[in-house]
């Protein structure tokens, strides 16, 4: 039933958004081009309608034979599909959602001025469609520019946490944290050869990771095991699972599950599942408590508090796949020093807007990327590699996480 229900929203918001914008854009260009719009506007508006939506018929075909059959189906894998209607339909799609925002600000523009409106109502249209044409035309660039940057690109960043009485052994450690790798048909052997490189030149004391190997399907399993077996980490790798991790066969979680550990743990790849990791480093302990946290696997409401009971070591870590309120109020309770997270993509598709990062993450989360602090507890998300969903990213470039944790040294003051 869900499944229907996600469909039929997901076509509501579909229209809307297209109703929109061909009325905002057809208003601009009758206004500004009244002899193209004349002639031949129309025909270009019902041949890009058609086009961009053949795709979603696509999609709700598949949508449709999953809910009456539980057989899994996937469009095809294909670079000559991806192009004639897998990118033509996200790409219009965003540009829709991008522009939509701003043209609502118009709108509600003219509803506030609305007594100045009426009396020049045909200079206030002229100048709102140069403005939505100007808006169309310039997101029609840099949206195709943004998603190729954000494919091609991936990006360090290094956060450093301080902590006062940090053994010696563990100043300048350095973790690096990734997540949301998701070998698929757009993440392939070229992008993941690229990330793992990347993870290794960093040349990590240890690395962690939060999930997500594949993003459906089991056709990828061994691909992904393979280039995460390539990492390298002088005291080990460790990881939760992911919710796309459950989905490799969507009716059967625990064939997925054990398929993908299994695969990870033949390349020396510790998938830990509830349960507390600890590794010396001259004397000095950092402990590793991995939570399964996914829509399919449920955290019980006492299993933190219960594993953290055993967690007396000099550095403590909280390594989960998705950050959750419930999970870091524990998280702070029970004395940890970091709570690190992805699942977000860092938004993954976030529409260009002043001061204020807007994506459909925020419906799930408020914790969609960087680092937040709840007094001594540091939540860190990052916004990993794969995709979901949509296959671009859109202002979200993808992200190798190095964490250093350093002695904070006290300030003494003489008061004389």
């Amino acid at each position: 039933m869900w499944i229907i229900i996600r469909l039929l929203l997901g076509i509501a918001i579909l229209a809307a958004v297209e109703v929109y914008f061909f009325r905002k854009t057809n208003n601009a260009v009758k206004t500004l081009f009244p002899l193209f719009h004349q002639k031949s506007f129309g025909v270009i508006k019902k041949a890009s309608l058609i086009w961009i939506n053949l795709y979603p018929l696509i999609l709700i075909y598949v949508f449709v034979k999953f809910a009456i059959t539980k057989e899994y189906v996937s469009s095809p894998d294909s670079a000559l599909f991806d192009y004639l209607f897998v990118y033509p339909f996200w790409l219009a799609f965003i540009l829709m959602l991008q522009t939509a925002i701003y043209f609502l600000i118009i709108d509600l523009f003219k509803i506030f001025l609305f007594p100045f409106y009426k009396k020049g109502k045909e200079k206030f249209l002229s100048y709102q469609s140069v403005a939505v044409f100007i808006l169309v035309a310039g997101f029609i660039i840099y949206i195709p520019l943004r998603v190729i940057f954000d494919y091609n690109t991936i990006s360090v960043r290094t956060v450093e946490y301080e902590k006062q009485n940090l053994p010696a052994a563990l100043d300048n450690f350095k973790i690096v944290f990734i997540s949301d790798i998701q070998a698929d048909h757009y993440t392939d052997d070229a992008r993941l050869e690229k990330f793992i490189s990347k993870v290794n030149e960093q040349n990590p004391d240890l690395i962690l990771i939060g999930g997500d190997f594949i993003t459906t399907g089991p056709k990828y399993i061994n691909k992904s095991a393979e280039y995460v077996g390539k990492l390298k980490a002088k005291h080990g790798i460790y990881s939760t699972i992911g919710d796309h991790d459950n989905w490799a066969y969507r009716n059967d979680y625990k064939r997925s599950i054990h398929e993908i550990t299994s695969a990870l743990k033949e390349k020396n790849i510790d998938v830990v599942d509830n349960a507390q990791r600890v590794i010396t480093v001259d004397g000095a302990r950092i402990g590793i408590t991995v939570v399964t946290n996914t829509y399919v696997s449920k955290v019980p409401e006492k299993l933190l508090d219960s594993l953290s009971s055993y967690n007396h070591n000099d550095f403590k870590i909280f390594l989960t796949h998705q950050p959750r309120e419930r999970m870091i109020a524990a998280a702070k309770r029970n004395g940890f020093d970091l709570y690190l997270a992805g699942h977000t993509h860092g938004g993954q598709i976030s529409l260009v807007f002043p001061f204020l990062q807007l994506t459909p993450t925020m419906i799930e989360t408020k914790y969609i990327k960087g680092d937040f602090r709840f007094g001594n507890l540091l939540l860190v998300v990052t916004r990993g590699l794969g995709m979901s969903l949509a296959p671009v990213r859109y202002n979200s470039t993808p992200e190798i996480t190095v964490i250093i944790l350093k002695n904070h040294k006290q300030q003494i003051s003489n008061n004389k």
